[in-house]
């Protein structure tokens, strides 16, 4: 049989609507099944009307099609559908290029590509049938039972389950909306990772940001983010590693973590960290800092583990601090081995050893509690074995002890110290700032003293005080000091201390966020949009020129 009679057969067969079939010479030759009319052009054949076309296990059905027989190619108009026998592919475009060698289909205008329950939609979609890969450029829509995620380009790998999006990614789910340049999802178990910023905003106005990437599970909603934040109405989470569970309003950090809580402004830092939203509690250490933020100043505390607790109970409002412990501001520095600062009373309560130094005073205890008011260091209460040493304007080292001491502070320095049980007092009088005279020994039950920029002007006993005078002559060692005297400046802590101890990588609160860009693009028009718009100045203004600038400069 000739091509000609061949032609004429299908015509007339087609033409009748009767379901024919062309023998392929391989396997991966386009078959034609079905048509109303088929026609013979120039290269070509057109195919018109209920057109049917197999491929393999490639089905394919459109309104009319061209098919190049050699070439075993075709393009497809209207209504494409094309589909697999065996998978749960199917797309659906107006217009399509299908080629039989390489399996690849290129579908443009309302390209919309589904596989069970997810679906893809984009104007320019690219499907190699061979490796079950589908490319979009353009812009795209992926939608499945959870979530919708666009970007200008994809892939989706439907044999892996994975689709990656780049450029422009917006994931949106019924609990958060994220963004990214880049970004990988895979459809089981509906996971998405991420590489570089990512910035993600909950339905409860929950701020989580990455530098570095993440990984989030968007069904057990657990998110893990690298070199991330995590911020919310009352609190900060940072990290270089870090995960949240959002069901259990859980986080952990690790490596450089630091915790803020905005109503307390006590900012935490340490190697590894946890937080529990619900409960406002927290757990830091590895060379942990804090920063307690105030008006005019700012507290500072080192150690090696921390724990706060803001619960809504004001008892129940604490940090505690264990091992190591410095603590300095403006006021007041100290170490100790374990602290409690109380939130409901600005309390400072130090354990094991503590000494603190206000200015040229030191001060000793078995246990101490510092209390601080409207910013200032108010007053201190020393329990047992309570010692006071103060230096005066020749560095001689005035002395108080006793069995309790209550100490207050006025514009953060001491001015009044009350001594009951056992009380010993030994300090130094002067002629004028220049001149020791001796040394006054007090003992008494209880001893009141007073201070003016930290040098004592009154001191009043209790009933039956035992004194005596010592001349400046035969001052020694046994006189010119009280038992358990031990001035430890060596040990007072400083600013160096402090950075020596934790280097802060402080938040970015200017960095880049995604959020912050405008949704609205400004689109240079194309060389063929700039070539229309002129020849549609030319036809109004009945101008020859097309050149643009020669056409502005007529018009002025």
């Amino acid at each position: 049989m000739t091509q000609k009679l061949l032609s004429l057969f299908l015509f007339t067969l087609f033409f009748s609507g009767i379901t024919g079939k062309v023998l392929g010479q391989a396997s991966s030759t386009l078959e034609i099944r079905q048509a109303d009319v088929l026609e013979g052009a120039e290269g070509f054949e057109r195919l018109i009307g209920s057109v049917r076309m197999k491929n393999q296990n490639t089905l394919i059905y459109c309104d009319s099609a061209h098919f190049f027989r050699m070439e075993n190619k075709a393009r497809l108009f209207g209504n494409v559908v094309i589909e697999d026998e065996v998978d749960s592919v199917k797309t659906r475009s107006a217009y399509a290029e299908y080629d039989g060698n390489t399996k690849l289909a290129k579908l443009r205008n309302k390209v919309v590509f589904t596989n069970e329950a997810t679906t893809l939609y984009t104007e320019y979609l690219d499907y190699d049938r061979l490796g079950n890969i589908a490319y979009y450029y353009n812009d795209g829509k992926v939608v499945d039972s959870v979530n919708v995620l666009t970007s200008e380009r994809g892939k989706y790998e439907v044999n892996l389950e994975r689709i990656t999006f780049q450029n422009e990614v917006v994931l949106v789910n019924p609990d958060y909306t994220l963004k990214t340049d880049y970004l990988v999802y895979l459809t089981i178990p509906k996971t998405a990772e991420t590489k570089g910023l990512t910035n993600l905003v909950s339905k409860d106005g929950n701020k989580l940001d990455a530098q570095e990437g993440s990984f989030y599970n968007t069904q057990s909603k657990q998110f893990r983010f690298f070199d991330g934040i995590v911020e919310t109405e009352t609190s900060r989470i940072k990290g270089k590693e870090l995960f949240y569970d959002e069901l259990a309003a859980y986080y952990k950090g690790e490596k450089d973590v630091s915790v803020l809580n905005k109503e307390r402004q006590v900012e935490i830092f340490g190697d590894v960290g946890e937080y529990w939203e619900e409960r406002k509690y927290s757990l830091v250490h590895g060379n942990a800092l804090v920063r307690r933020y105030f008006e005019k100043d700012t507290l500072y505390m080192t150690s090696d583990s921390l724990i706060s607790q803001d619960n809504e109970a004001d008892s129940a409002k604490f940090l505690l601090a264990f091992r190591a412990i410095k603590i300095l501001n403006k006021d007041i520095s100290g170490v100790a081995d374990s602290l409690v600062y109380n939130y409901s009373d600005s309390s400072i309560r130090l354990f094991q050893d503590p000494v603190m130094w206000n200015n040229k005073s030191q001060i000793s205890a078995d246990s101490m509690i510092f209390y601080i008011v409207n910013e200032q260091l108010d007053r201190v209460y020393l329990k047992d074995n309570g010692f006071v040493i103060t230096q005066d304007t020749l560095f001689n080292s005035n002395q108080m002890k006793g069995r309790t001491l209550n100490g207050y502070f006025e514009e953060g320095q001491i001015s009044r110290l009350d001594i009951d049980g056992n009380g010993e007092s030994l300090y130094f009088a002067l002629e004028g700032d220049t001149l020791t005279q001796g040394v006054n020994k007090t003992l008494s039950a209880t001893i009141k003293l007073r201070f003016a920029d930290g040098v004592i002007t009154r001191v009043t006993y209790g009933v039956k005080p035992d004194g005596r005078f010592t001349p400046f002559q035969m001052l020694d060692e046994e006189t010119s000091k009280l038992t358990g005297y031990n001035w430890r400046i060596e040990e007072k802590p400083s600013m160096e201390d402090i950075f020596d101890w934790r280097k802060v990588e402080e938040v970015d609160l200017k960095a880049k966020n995604l959020f912050n860009l405008p949704n609205a693009k400004l689109r240079m028009p194309t060389e063929d949009e700039i070539r229309k718009s002129i020849e549609k100045r030319i036809q109004t203004t009945g101008k020859r020129s097309l050149n643009p600038k020669l056409i502005l400069r007529e018009n002025e």
